[in-house]
């Protein structure tokens, strides 16, 4: 773990700077990810740090997506970027990092990190800016203050 500066608007009010943590998952690379160009098709890079904030959120910040669904909460994806920079291939293992960038009273912006781990080069880069939303309309909630204080980590 380590820990990085980002804005923190979460107060509504002017946006103020806060350092964050940086967690990492380790995943591997499976057979059915290889596409036709023998490499990770592009689509599952976004997968992988599906699976990676989904560990992080029980395992690092204390409240599975479990927990936020039963308190009527769910997350959305506003908006994705992904920049490629080597490709993954059969039997990679990649390590998955993950930050907070910004946060705000309706969502968190996370960025990403995807490294081979065999040479420690960066496959990929990116961010993913989620919105907490009410699980039973989709409509956009305010984060609960007890759940801006675990992210706040």
């Amino acid at each position: 773990m380590s820990e990085e500066v980002a804005t923190d608007s979460s107060g509504g009010g002017e946006a103020r700077e806060r350092v964050f943590s940086t967690f990492e998952t380790l995943l591997a690379v499976r057979p059915d990810d290889i596409d036709m160009n023998q490499h990770v098709h592009n689509s599952k890079y976004f997968d992988y740090v599906l699976a990676a904030r989904y560990d992080q959120m029980e395992r690092c910040y204390g409240m599975s997506m479990g927990a936020f669904l039963k308190r009527g909460f769910s997350w959305v994806v506003k908006a994705a970027y992904i920049e490629h920079k080597r490709p993954l291939l059969m039997g990679d293992t990649v390590t998955i990092r993950t930050r907070v960038t910004e946060i705000h009273i309706r969502g968190v912006k996370v960025g990403f990190d995807i490294v081979k781990n065999d040479d420690g080069k960066l496959s990929a880069k990116g961010w993913l800016d989620y919105v907490m939303v009410h699980a039973d309309t989709g409509r956009p909630a305010i984060i609960p203050e007890d759940i801006l204080e675990k992210y706040s980590v």
